[in-house]
C-alpha cells in the first residue's frame, strides 16, 4: 500500500480554525470514484479534492461525504495552496482539468 498526502486547508482565511475547510488529497495516480468517496466520507468535510498530476496540469475532483459535485471553489483555492505550499507547483498560475471544465 502506497502512502497517500491528505491536508485540512482553511480556506477564505490566514487564522486557523476559522473559514471554510475543505480536504485536499494527493494521490499520485487516479483512483477509484468508490475509493475518493470513502476517504471523503472518512474526512467528514463540506469538500474534498482529489488532485493528481497530468503533466504539467492537474486532473481534479471535488467529493462531499456523499457525493461527487462538479464544482467547489473553496476546494479548489485549498488545492492550489497545498500545490504551491509542498513544491508541486511554481510560477503564478496552475492548470486543473474538472468535469466542469478547465
Amino acid at each position: 500500500m502506497s502512502n497517500v498526502l491528505i491536508f485540512t486547508v482553511d480556506s477564505f482565511t490566514s487564522v486557523p480554525f476559522a473559514g471554510n475547510p475543505a480536504g485536499v488529497c494527493l494521490p499520485d495516480t487516479p483512483k477509484e470514484t468508490g475509493w475518493m468517496q470513502k476517504v471523503a466520507a472518512e474526512m467528514n468535510l463540506s469538500e474534498t479534492a482529489f488532485l493528481w498530476p497530468r503533466g504539467a496540469e492537474y486532473e481534479l475532483r471535488w467529493f462531499t461525504p456523499k457525493v461527487e459535485v462538479d464544482l467547489c471553489g473553496r476546494a479548489t483555492l485549498a488545492s492550489a495552496h497545498v500545490l504551491w505550499q509542498c513544491g508541486r507547483a511554481g510560477g503564478d498560475a496552475i492548470a486543473f482539468h474538472t468535469r466542469s471544465g478547465c
